[in-house]
């Protein structure tokens, strides 16, 4: 599960990080209100008016082809209108988002942080996530932040520093002032750095989030740390232990054939192929997508049913792959450990009878118990069902469909 940036935001700020404030608007005219809000708060006419969608690059990404971004500052309050007019309602393309781009239905009117003072302004690039080569969480950090980090890991690599937590030690002190330092910081300025790679550590844990991010992290021109962006992505398997988090799942970020099949308690997710897959096991799932690549197709999805294939999960998990307009064929792999292959096989029948007519080819490969059984089901149905037991044979059936 995504968050919002300013979902994010709030959840650093309770953990005691500074934050670029703001007030979210899903209107022009709350955006204005929005605006004279902050400017009661600052004394500034300055806002940043700032789309929120679940996709980076937004400074950078363009609404329906116009020059209009999906970052943009206002100097008064009638700019805030017409940038909140153009952003409201319309589609937002970054290169995150491909060129299909996201519906922007939620805008953050924040303060202006950039303002003059005693020392330049800096903006810096920080993030908390999992390193799974060393089982160990790591804080990935950089002098260089702003919309050009992947610019910047890619040309000069050697500007991306890296701290790795000892999982029985956590976050130590020295650590914290070890980043403050590297960042270059002095002053009040590292001294507000170390609280805030704490605070946003804090974050990291106790949301049991899988990745936080913060570019940029901005040295204001009088010496504060404050989370200017904000994103964090969360494990949807400890989602049980922060209801109130999981309050804040916006379902309009997310693809509605997805939602459809977690109601169904399935493990769905889109991918750009043409080849549909139901499997039950995700191990065997990564398994059947690499023969449909072996055999020249694409994955369509990854489509794992669990361990009670029966006929209502089958025809729920048929449906949902039907709906993707560019499957040309579907490889159903079954392994009948806890649920026998003649069951599953029975289940395929009563969903294909149920559901009507399927437009593509069907192939089911069923191993395990009562495999022969499963086939010989399948084989006698009279339906448009090809049926085989070896992967090989399966990955034959999916070349020949596909033609």
């Amino acid at each position: 599960m995504n968050l919002h940036e300013y979902q994010a935001k709030e959840l650093m700020k309770k953990n005691g990080a500074a934050i670029q404030e703001g007030i979210v608007a899903t209107t022009p005219e709350e955006a204005v209100a929005a605006a004279q809000k902050m400017k009661e708060l600052y004394n500034s006419d300055w806002v940043v008016v700032k789309s929120q969608i679940h996709a980076g690059g937004r400074g950078k990404g363009t609404i329906g082809g116009t020059e209009q971004h999906g970052v943009a500052l206002a100097k008064n309050h009638d700019k805030v209108k017409e940038i909140a007019t153009n952003i409201l309602g319309h589609v937002l393309v970054t290169k995150q988002t491909g060129a299909h781009g996201r519906l922007v239905n939620k805008i953050l009117v924040a303060q202006d942080v950039y303002y003059p003072g005693e020392s330049p302004t800096k903006e810096l690039y920080f993030s908390i996530l999992l390193d799974r080569g060393t089982g160990k969480n790591v804080i990935i950090y950089s002098t260089e932040g702003g919309m050009d980090i992947e610019e910047v890991a890619e040309h000069t690599p050697d500007k991306v520093l890296k701290e790795w937590i000892e999982p029985g030690a956590g976050l130590l002190d020295f650590q914290c002032r070890k980043i403050a330092f590297n960042l270059g910081l002095s002053g009040n300025a590292n001294k507000e750095m170390i609280k805030f790679v704490r605070a946003v550590y804090n974050t990291y844990i106790g949301a049991d989030a899988s990745m936080v991010e913060i570019n940029p992290v901005l040295k204001t021109s009088d010496s504060k740390i404050i989370a200017v962006d904000g994103k964090i992505s969360l494990d949807d398997n400890a989602l049980y232990r922060h209801k109130d988090i999981e309050a804040m799942r916006d379902l309009n970020e997310e693809d509605p054939t997805e939602i459809e099949a977690a109601a169904a308690d399935l493990n769905y997710v889109k991918l750009d192929g043409n080849v549909g897959c139901m499997v039950n096991g995700a191990g065997l799932a990564m398994a059947t997508m690499d023969i449909i690549k072996l055999s020249g197709g694409d994955p369509a999805n990854f489509l794992d049913v669990g361990g009670t294939a029966n006929a209502e999960r089958v025809e729920k998990a048929f449906r949902i792959i039907l709906k993707d307009p560019h499957v040309k064929a579907i490889l159903v792999n079954i392994f009948g450990g806890i649920v026998r292959c003649d069951r599953v096989a029975q289940g395929i029948v009563d969903a294909y009878k149920s559901i009507g007519t399927i437009p593509v080819p069907i192939i089911v490969r069923l191993q395990g118990t009562n495999a022969e059984e499963g086939k010989r089901i399948i084989d006698e149905s009279g339906l448009k069902v090809r049926g085989a037991i070896q992967l090989k044979e399966a990955a034959a059936e999916v070349k020949a469909a596909l033609g």
